[in-house]
């Protein structure tokens, strides 16, 4: 008897839904509005620099202030003040670049080895 052929190998099918996936993952919040980043994209370098300062300074000043004898809503409203200086300063010093996490390195290395 005669043995079917595939139409496919399962190397192409392997390389199809491999490369399917990579195109199709798409990280959410890679296309969200951040107005604290916009803001910081349009500074110049040394705006930024000035800006970083100022918020080192508040940052510091802060963890100087004796927190004992305030209220419960002035301790929330200093924390809710530093998380924001926080993820101001992260968007400030914030590199553009692609990142590869370790799983997309192995299967690029392992798409490489199939290839070659």
């Amino acid at each position: 008897m005669k043995r079917s052929t595939r139409f496919f190998s399962r190397k192409q099918i392997f390389t199809c839904l491999l490369s399917l996936f990579l195109i199709s993952a798409v990280t959410p919040g890679a296309f969200a509005n951040n107005p604290i980043k916009d803001k910081y994209d349009r500074m110049t370098t040394e705006e930024r620099t000035a800006r970083v300062e100022e918020i080192r300074n508040r940052v510091e000043e802060i963890r100087r202030m004796d927190k004992s004898d305030l209220s419960k809503t002035d301790r929330k409203e200093l924390k809710k003040e530093l998380k924001d200086l926080k993820q101001e300063a992260k968007a400030a010093q914030q590199v553009k670049g692609v990142y590869l996490s370790i799983g997309a390195i192995i299967i690029i290395i392992l798409l490489l080895i199939l290839i070659l």
